[in-house]
């Protein structure tokens, strides 16, 4: 069989992606990994209504930095609703809820404003910050976020990282982790 690469433009893609993906899972490959206990890089990233969010600004504060993939897919939106149901237990906890992805401004205004999100979903739109949480996806010209969620004490310092998430059940799961280390950290310093 005498194949042309001129004659088979699909099949020359799917083998560059295929060569990618095996070049990227390489050992090594990827991006540092941050660690429980390591400062939370600071970003400067636009959310749905176009207002600058720090995580300097939350200084203070305990924080839950969500990423994910795409808005409006059914496991993003899953996720988001379900933060969206469990919102005041964060808040009960003096926790701040921030979603991150690299879709734009508009697209996340849309997507909060079609499911009620009372909190900010940043523009991550070279996924500038995603690389730096480790939580960047590329398989050739595509990117997206990975599905990852990072608890950010008051002292900007990571406490919790969930590099798999199960989105049934995560609101839930980081409203009992928020609980745990804040009696921890009580418990250190009474």
């Amino acid at each position: 069989m005498n194949l042309h690469w001129q004659a088979m433009p699909a099949l020359k893609l799917l083998l560059m992606l295929l060569m990618n993906f095996f070049v990227l899972a390489a050992p090594g490959h990827s991006a540092s990994q941050l660690e429980s206990g390591e400062l939370a890089p600071d970003f400067q990233l636009y959310d749905q209504n176009n207002q600058l969010q720090t995580l300097e600004k939350y200084r203070g504060q305990w924080v839950i930095l969500y990423f994910y993939p795409k808005n409006d897919t059914p496991g993003c939106t899953e996720e988001a609703c379900n933060f969206r149901d469990d919102y005041i237990g964060i808040r009960r906890h003096q926790a701040f809820l921030l979603g991150v992805n690299i879709d734009t401004e508009g697209n996340h205004r849309r997507f909060s404003k079609k499911h009620s999100l009372p909190f900010p979903l940043l523009a991550d739109l070279n996924g500038t910050v995603a690389r730096q949480y480790g939580a960047a996806w590329k398989l050739g010209p595509l990117m997206l976020t990975k599905r990852h969620t990072f608890i950010i004490n008051p002292e900007g310092r990571i406490a919790r990282i969930y590099r798999k998430v199960n989105t049934k059940t995560h609101s839930k799961e980081i409203i009992t982790a928020l609980q745990e280390l804040k009696e921890t950290t009580a418990t250190v310093n009474p």
